[in-house]
């Protein structure tokens, strides 16, 4: 297994850091750092139009086949552009929904009518998408999910409730888990997976405003909705399969290593600096032995990441072994903000903006360390992992 970057994929490296470092250098040099954690609702309209700008210049869905509007790049340089993404301090972007997670699931079970219609709109940035899975009783146990679709000839009619749906207030559309069946006692099945316009009559978006004053997640109410059959991807009650297939592409996550490196060597260059006691905070010998198992950790994730990489290369899709990424990269996440607190001390308090330098550790520190907790939490807590891991790796 050669886990080791060619000329080729380092010349690429290049190639991706001089465009970004073009990019940001004019028109789009404010949006450095913006969003991301705890900074969600930050200039949604600057970085929509960062996206497209993306978009024009080939930067969108570059791992997807040409045939629907990627590149088809090779694995190990998607990882390059994560990683030369998140160290440019590029804005976060806000149409990853559609591009990491639909994009990638409709290429997979969508109909040629569905790709036709929905996937160069993604490409494009032009239409942004949320995602409709959990409840107000169905977060991890996502398979008690309560939203019903009754169909009547060629329409579902669709009641229910979705919870904690970040950018709903901004999507056009919402992929969807629905019940169309209860006749199993298998609560997997008779789960069907929709795709439902947003202007639709009969959907209410209602905002969940975060104790920091931040809006990035909702509660989306179905009332009598309407949605086309030829909406439904994958056969009917067969959704908890296009479900699981969404989820590990969201579950493994590569950009999220490459943000943490760059977290982490920010935070080495805060701590050389940093006095405490009369002394640069490096010194500190408890500190430096944290920083340096952070490092260590990073690294491990970091080839396994690229292990699971080189087997999906051989043509194999995400199976259960990507909670094993989902696990301790968020947990990396969670430590690494936990250790940005202790060195920025009271600072890590001021209000986002308050700092000199936006690339500076304590900018919005504060709310990103409260926003990481939300990590081991999504696309399945990590308690569920643990158990899929245990299941349908070990086989116990």
């Amino acid at each position: 297994m050669d886990l080791s970057y060619s000329p080729e994929d380092e010349a690429f490296r290049a190639e991706v850091r001089a465009w970004l470092e073009e990019a940001l250098s004019g028109e789009f040099a404010e949006l450095r750092g913006l969003g991301g954690p705890g900074r969600e609702h930050e200039a949604h309209d600057e970085r929509l139009a960062w996206d497209r700008h993306l978009a024009q210049h080939g930067w969108t869905c570059i791992g997807w086949p040409t045939e629907y509007g990627g590149r088809g790049l090779p694995l190990f340089q998607q990882v390059i552009f994560h990683e030369e993404y998140a160290r440019a301090n590029a804005p976060a972007r806000v149409n990853h929904l559609g591009e990491e997670l639909l994009g990638p699931t409709l290429i997979a079970f969508g109909t040629d009518e569905q790709k036709q219609r929905f996937l160069p709109k993604i490409v494009a940035v032009e239409e942004l998408w949320c995602q409709g899975y959990s409840e107000p009783g169905a977060g991890s146990d996502l398979a008690s999910l309560r939203t019903a679709a009754v169909r009547k000839g060629d329409r579902y009619v669709v009641d229910g409730q979705k919870i904690w749906t970040t950018h709903a207030h901004f999507a056009d559309w919402i992929f969807c888990l629905v019940r169309t069946s209860r006749e199993s006692e298998r609560r997997q099945e008779g789960i069907s997976f929709l795709l439902i316009d947003m202007r639709t009559p009969g959907i209410t978006v209602r905002p969940l405003a975060l104790m920091d004053g931040g809006h990035e997640v909702n509660e989306v109410f179905l009332d009598g909705v309407e949605v086309p059959v030829d909406n439904r991807v994958h056969d009917e009650g067969a959704g908890w399969t296009v479900a699981k297939y969404l989820l590990g592409h969201e579950r493994m996550n590569t950009a999220r290593i490459g943000t943490s490196r760059r977290e982490l060597e920010k935070l080495k260059a805060y701590a050389a600096t940093r006095t405490r006691d009369g002394r640069p905070l490096m010194q500190d010998t408890r500190f430096r032995d944290r920083l340096a198992r952070l490092e260590i950790e990073l690294m491990a994730l970091s080839i396994t990441n690229l292990r699971f990489l080189d087997a999906l290369r051989a043509g194999r899709a995400p199976g259960a072994e990507v909670s094993m990424l989902k696990i301790r990269g968020t947990e990396i996440q969670q430590a690494l903000t936990e250790l940005m607190m202790e060195a920025a001390g009271p600072l890590a308090f001021a209000l986002p903006g308050a700092a000199s330098d936006p690339d500076d550790v304590t900018d919005a520190l504060a709310r990103r360390y409260c926003n990481y907790r939300k990590t081991t939490i999504y696309a399945g807590s990590n308690e569920i992992q643990r158990n899929i891991i245990a299941k349908q790796v070990l086989g116990l």
